[in-house]
């Protein structure tokens, strides 16, 4: 059976572009908008990430930082977490939602207890940052046994050899990172040299869908448009941020940020 992710990369195909995957913290600005938001980003973006947040995220930068610093105050927990990805299974928005965080937070709740609770609200993938290949792969098969993608991380220094056993290992869709760096970096790489990297890893498997991540903001993603998808984070969560600050509804901002961002790779 194909997973709702890749049926919406072959969409995408389709239509001769990439999948646009957004990304917010679950619980940010509160709970309620929270929800709201990832509601009206749905409208354009293709795969919606959310972020359960840590008090240490060690691969995050200071935007999402922010946005998990939020959250926390709010007192958001996994299990509100889980409401909320509930309450937009249940709206009218179709679009495949994968959860994003740290082990810790899944060891504590129970790996086998959480992937079932996943399941149940319609969690459609897991990335899970600081559980690395080949640790992962038990925790990633109870993931396909419970029709849940996992997610693999690749980077710029990733072997060659190492490559080739996360790509054979790997479910539906595999994450490049685009650069060493914490997310919302400015981007220090030449999108020619990433999507030159990219292109290596995709001459191994053309069939896995790979996306690119880290650095990607409105200035920046026309240039990686030749991807099978493109994440932006950090941006988004910038823009919670100043929205606050200047009292504007995060809600209608951000939709309209993530509108142009379609635009740019249609």
């Amino acid at each position: 059976m194909t997973s709702k992710i890749l049926e919406t990369f072959l969409e995408c195909q389709k239509e001769q572009r990439p999948a646009l995957l957004t990304y917010t913290v679950a619980g940010d600005s509160t709970k309620k908008q929270s929800l709201e938001i990832i509601k009206s980003i749905a409208e354009h973006a293709d795969i919606i990430e959310l972020g359960f947040p840590h008090n240490t995220p060690i691969a995050d930068g200071e935007q999402i930082q922010e946005s998990s610093h939020r959250a926390l105050k709010n007192g958001i927990k996994l299990p509100d977490v889980f409401h909320i990805v509930k309450e937009f299974k249940k709206s009218k928005y179709t679009k495949p939602l994968i959860l994003m965080g740290y082990f810790n937070l899944i060891l504590q709740y129970g790996p086998l207890a959480f992937l079932k609770k996943c399941k149940e609200v319609g969690v459609d993938g897991l990335i899970v940052v600081d559980l690395p290949y080949p640790e992962n792969k038990s925790f990633a098969d109870q993931c396909k046994r419970h029709g849940i993608t996992f997610v693999q991380l690749l980077s710029p220094t990733t072997s060659n050899e190492r490559i080739k056993k996360i790509i054979k290992d790997s479910h539906d869709m595999i994450y490049y990172i685009s650069m060493l760096s914490t997310t919302g970096g400015k981007l220090k790489v030449l999108p020619k040299k990433i999507l030159n990297n990219y292109n290596k890893i995709k001459k191994i498997n053309s069939s896995k869908k790979l996306v690119i991540g880290f650095g990607i903001t409105v200035k920046t993603i026309a240039t990686l448009k030749k991807a099978d998808g493109l994440v932006v984070g950090s941006q988004l969560c910038k823009e919670i941020t100043r929205s606050l600050h200047v009292r504007q509804n995060p809600v209608t901002n951000l939709s309209r940020m993530v509108f142009v961002l379609k635009r740019k790779i249609i």
